[in-house]
């Protein structure tokens, strides 16, 4: 029997959803045979491909979805009947639904790892960024047109594979149009990594675990302090560490479940139903990596991340990212991030650009995956409260608020804005740098009722003019200060003084 696609039912698109369509068509007609997609966590990236794929099975093309683990696979199934694309098998060792004749096919990376692929027109590869070695051979040489997916498209060697990346939207845009909910963080016991073992400039995973035990009693006495109640989900660093805090959870009295690697296929399934029914007395899912890519549950509305990191910047978005989707019905407003694990102000900066921006090269987020982030007792500079909303972390641009701290360029042009100046013989950077390091150091020093007017007229004794179409005092980051103006300073005080008693 032939398949009747045409009696799928769809919901309305998002604008965004039409809007990547429309740019994935774009890139196709200009010779992009392979694609990237980054669209955030809770955007509903699996609605998206069901459109793309309809659109395709009504051409008479044949599909085929890609992923990587068994409940993804289920949940994808299930979404394809939700829409009406019944039609489909399901390629797995021993799955029910196996039906190769079916012209859409939703295929577990493990099998057709196993197997010779089956001849497709388009493939189309949730979470790409973990590059499984099944398709990143295929792809290169295959005839298809291919759609990679991912919220955090990260990893060494995506620009290798796809020629084209795809924003097609950001957390921000979602968040103002009600699809995704404010996140408020909570900061909270910290695990101590001070010190800890590193392997390649991240933390390793034994050292993340014995640090994270310490801390496995304040875990369970903050997230009843703060979030009884919610339906959370927590990340552990190991097995062994995530299995220490369930068991301090039941211990407390609070229904909570392991779900890792270790769980096997028929606990899943039931922990899943469980935790999924809105009376559940299940509340709390606790996992390593399991749950931080592709698992969505709108009702979760607390993510606990007892998870330190130095340099995965993907991987602490995919964690947040469990409790962001909005869920109007069941009255969640927010998603409250309860941080054990210090990485919200290690990566706030980044993370701020990504919430706002996304990407504009597969090898920015590559570099970004990359960088270690230094701790505060490392000598960096911590996170602030946002002048406007006192949201915490703050860097350049609030993600509650929105209120960004604009630089002299983006205020106003001025002639002579870039000119370098210097004290003696050095040269201590042009006017938004001189300011920036005269505010840092008078903030640092001194009465703080005249520190504003100190820093203008250190300014001015560099400069020549008092500052004009510069940053606020109040906003104004903190700098490294250089050597030359710091003398400049203490010979400017030495005047005064000299003056005063003259």
């Amino acid at each position: 029997m032939t398949p009747n696609y045409a009696s799928a039912k769809f919901p309305e698109p998002r604008p965004f959803q039409a809007t990547a369509r429309e740019k994935l068509r774009a890139g196709f007609v200009a010779g992009h045979r392979c694609q990237m997609v980054m669209s955030p966590t809770g955007s509903g990236k699996t609605i998206l491909a069901m459109f793309l794929i309809h659109e395709s099975l009504l051409r008479g093309k044949r599909v085929i979805f890609v992923a990587d683990r068994k409940t993804l696979i289920n949940q994808t199934s299930e979404v394809a009947d939700s829409l009406g694309l019944i039609s489909h098998g399901v390629l797995m060792s021993n799955h029910w639904r196996c039906n190769p004749s079916l012209p859409f096919q939703i295929a577990s990376a493990q099998t057709l790892a196993r197997r010779n692929w089956p001849d497709a027109d388009l493939i189309i590869i949730d979470e790409a960024h973990t590059q499984l070695k099944a398709w990143t051979e295929h792809i290169p040489t295959c005839r298809a047109a291919v759609i990679g997916l991912s919220a955090t498209p990260f990893s060494n060697g995506l620009g290798k594979l796809f020629s084209n990346l795809i924003n097609a939207t950001t957390m921000h845009e979602l968040t103002e149009s009600g699809v995704l909910v404010p996140m408020r963080v909570m900061s909270c016991t910290k695990v101590n990594m001070h010190g800890a073992a590193t392997a390649g400039g991240e933390w390793t995973d034994k050292a993340a675990e014995e640090r994270g035990m310490e801390i496995v009693g304040d875990v369970v006495h903050e997230w009843i302090k703060h979030a009884e109640n919610r339906k959370t989900i927590v990340f552990g660093s190991t097995i062994a560490h995530v299995q220490g805090m369930v068991a301090e959870f039941n211990n407390a009295g609070i229904m909570a479940a392991a779900f890792t690697a270790d769980t096997t296929e028929a606990e899943r399934k039931e922990i899943l139903a469980d935790f999924k029914a809105p009376d559940s007395i299940l509340r709390v899912l606790v996992s390593v990596e399991a749950l931080a890519k592709g698992f969505d549950q709108k009702d979760v509305s607390c993510v606990a991340d007892c998870r330190p990191l130095r340099k995965s910047l993907s991987t602490a978005i995919q964690m947040w990212g469990r409790g962001l989707r909005s869920s109007p019905e069941t009255g969640k407003t927010d998603l409250l991030l309860l941080d054990f694990s210090g990485n919200i102000v290690r990566f706030s900066e980044d993370y701020e650009t990504i919430y706002h921006d996304g990407l504009d090269a597969l090898d920015m987020g590559e570099k970004l995956d990359k960088t270690i982030r230094k701790d505060e007792d490392e000598e960096v500079d911590h996170a602030a409260n946002c002048p406007k909303c006192q949201y915490v972390p703050f860097r350049k641009r609030c993600i509650s608020c929105g209120f960004e701290i604009v630089r002299v360029n983006m205020v106003e042009h001025e002639a002579g804005v870039m000119t370098e100046f210097k004290v003696g013989k050095k040269t201590v950077g042009d006017k938004l740098s001189v300011w920036e390091q005269a505010v840092t150091l008078c903030r640092g020093q001194g009465n703080q009722s005249s520190a504003k007017g100190r820093a203008a007229h250190l300014y001015k004794s560099i400069t020549g003019v008092f500052p004009r179409n510069l940053p606020d005092f109040d906003v104004t980051r903190n700098v490294p200060v250089s050597r030359e103006v710091l003398n400049k300073a203490k010979s400017n005080s030495i005047a005064y003084r000299s003056q005063v008693k003259s």
